[in-house]
Formats: structure tokens, C-alpha cells, sequence
């Protein structure tokens, strides 16, 4: 039970202190449940956080379950996912009840604007910790963050309808497709010696 109330909380501060969504949460997520809690590692922080853009869902609330999964089992998996989402459903509903008034007010304004720039670097913090701690880094793999780096940078600046999923799809199916040739060539060179 004690456990099951640590994952709540935890996840519960995540989900109450991170504006903008699941790629600003993943650095806090990783710092809490790899650094501090050491209930998963590195490694599978990676894997949990490509599986979660994947599948359907907030990449938060896959991370969440997932953990809470982890730790302790289907239980695990509602407090952690119910602590994650708590949060940001409480501050919605209020805002909603009161929204015209509560946009009026322009230090509020103000201040939304400020947490705009820190959601922008908190997501560039996890890209950048997420990239550093991977393993087989390539000439390729540095040519794939640049040019998606570069059309992420055009799309929002030319206001381009692409969806990062095609992005996506297009970076993985490339990786693979390297992959392929690689272990082809490997293959007929192992075959000729």
C-alpha cells in the first residue's frame, strides 16, 4: 500500500508541476523514476518513451502506467496513471469554470507566456539527455536529428501542415532500411570469406 501511495504522489507532482504535455514531462519522469526512485533504468526509460509515441495516448500517461506497472502490477499501473492525470483534470475543470475571467487578467497572461519558453526547454532537455544516452550513435544518426531537427524548425516557422508522425515514420523506416542493407552486406561479406 505504501508503494502504491508513493507512485500516486510522485506521479501526482509530475503531472501537477509540468506544463505542456508528455514531452515536457519526460524529463521529470526520467528524474524521478530512474534518478531518484531507481524504478526503472535508462534503458528502459528509452524504450518506454518510443513505445509510448507509438501507441495511442499521452506519451505521460504511457510512461506512468508503465512504471506503475512495473512496480506493482495492474494497482501500480491505476495509481501512477491516476496520479499523472489527476493533476491536470483538477486545473482544467477550474480554469474552465472561470475562463473568460481568468484569461482578463494579464499577469496570468504574462505568465503563460513565460511557461511557453520553459515547455519548449524542458522538451529540448529530454531530446537532448535522450540522445546523449543512446548507444550507437552514427554519422547517420546525427543526419537524422539534424534534418528533423531543420523541419521541425521550418514547419513551425512557415506554419506547415506536416504531422510529426509522418517525421517519424520516415526516420524509422530510414533506420531500417540502413539496418537492412547493413546486415545484407555483412551477410554476402561473411558468406564470400
Amino acid at each position: 500500500m505504501k508503494l502504491l501511495l508513493e507512485l500516486f504522489l510522485c506521479f501526482f507532482k509530475i503531472g501537477l508541476f509540468t506544463f505542456g504535455g508528455g514531452y515536457a514531462m519526460i524529463a521529470l519522469i526520467e528524474n524521478a523514476c530512474v534518478e531518484a526512485k531507481k524504478w526503472i533504468t535508462h534503458d528502459e526509460m528509452m524504450n518506454i518513451t518510443v513505445i509510448a509515441e507509438s501507441t495511442p495516448g499521452p506519451i505521460a500517461i504511457n510512461c506512468a502506467t508503465f512504471v506503475g506497472y512495473k512496480q506493482k502490477g495492474f494497482w501500480g499501473a491505476v495509481a501512477a496513471t491516476l496520479g499523472v492525470v489527476l493533476p491536470s483534470f483538477i486545473i482544467i475543470y477550474l480554469i474552465a469554470l472561470y475562463f473568460n475571467k481568468f484569461i482578463e487578467i494579464s499577469l496570468i497572461s504574462h505568465a503563460f507566456q513565460g511557461i511557453k519558453i520553459a515547455v519548449g526547454i524542458l522538451i529540448l532537455d529530454a531530446g537532448i539527455n535522450m540522445f546523449k544516452k543512446m548507444k550507437n550513435k552514427s554519422l547517420f544518426s546525427y543526419t537524422i536529428l539534424l534534418i528533423n531537427f531543420i523541419l521541425m524548425l521550418c514547419i513551425n516557422y512557415f506554419s506547415l501542415n506536416l504531422s510529426t508522425v509522418v517525421i517519424m515514420l520516415v526516420s524509422g523506416l530510414l533506420s531500417l532500411s540502413l539496418f537492412i542493407c547493413k546486415d545484407h552486406f555483412a551477410k554476402r561479406e561473411g558468406e564470400s570469406k
